[in-house]
């Protein structure tokens, strides 16, 4: 019985022990005996895992280099050679005998700028340049001539040149003549013409002056200078370089266009470097003579 007893209480005690370890449930509670009271254990560290415990293994992500960004430099083209210019072919010169044009240059021109100078077609000072003072000379001499009036020197004006034509002045003693039906200028002095202008008078046309209609004309007759103005003088129909007024508002004056025919309101038109030079020699001074036919 008594060993009956002692198996008994045995088998209580590892049931009870069994509770307590499956009621505590981690190693931190142990009992030295059965009839032992608990004993606490603390420690200062964490407690290691049992060898039960399964261990957790942290792996750390693997590091991903990237890859290295390599730059290549593109070789530079050599530089491409600068083109040189193309030079601007120089124009053939003139040679005598050659039609000239406005814009033509040379020896040749020249010569023909002093023809037209001997004979009294004003031209400035010859320069070999063939520019607006010679067109209006070339004019002036196509019309004494009674040619087209285009202003380029070809083979009829040429011949016109060599054979001397001038025009034949009307009156004696000084004065000017300005002789609409061929469209010239001419100074005379000594009954003797010294220089001859293209011109360009009254155009016949219709015009409205303060609302009155008129007739653009340029009256014939025998005038005197009477009135100069030395600039710009502007009126009701139109500026007017350095004027010599010579019959009401009629005048003789600058223009920046003098064509070949007749297109002014009434006034004698000269080119503005002609009636610069008329005011430099004072060619038309006041109560000089104006003789229009």
């Amino acid at each position: 019985m008594t060993a009956t007893r002692r198996s008994g209480t045995t088998g209580l005690t590892v049931v009870a022990l069994a509770a307590a370890v499956a009621l505590s449930g981690c190693g931190g509670i142990t009992f030295a005996h059965a009839g032992a009271a608990p004993a606490a254990t603390t420690s200062g560290s964490p407690t290691s895992p049992s060898a039960d415990t399964p261990s957790v293994t942290t792996t750390a992500p693997p590091v991903v280099t990237a890859p290295a960004v390599t730059t290549t430099t593109a070789p530079k083209a050599a530089p491409k050679p600068t083109p040189k210019p193309t030079p601007t072919p120089k124009p053939t010169p003139k040679k005598a005998g050659d039609t000239l044009n406005p814009g033509d240059s040379g020896a040749y021109v020249l010569s023909v700028q002093r023809q037209l100078s001997s004979l009294g077609y004003w031209n400035g000072t010859p320069d070999g340049q063939y520019g607006l003072l010679t067109v209006q000379a070339v004019m002036a001499l196509q019309k004494a001539a009674g040619l087209g009036r285009d202003g380029v020197f070809g083979p009829s004006t040429r011949r016109a040149l060599l054979a001397g034509v001038r025009p034949v002045p009307r009156i004696g003693g000084d004065g000017v003549e300005i002789d609409k039906a061929r469209q010239l200028l001419l100074l005379v002095r000594g009954g003797r013409v010294t220089m001859i202008l293209n011109t360009s008078t009254g155009s016949g046309q219709h015009y409205s002056y303060y609302g009155a209609d008129r007739i653009a004309t340029t009256p014939s007759g025998v005038f005197s200078v009477f009135r100069t103005v030395n600039h710009l003088d502007k009126g009701p129909l139109g500026a007017l370089w350095r004027p010599r007024y010579f019959n009401g508002g009629i005048a003789v004056h600058g223009a920046a266009s003098v064509p070949g025919y007749p297109a002014s309101h009434g006034c004698s038109r000269v080119s503005n470097p002609a009636m610069d030079m008329i005011w430099a020699n004072d060619l038309m001074p006041v109560g000089s003579r104006v003789v229009v036919y």
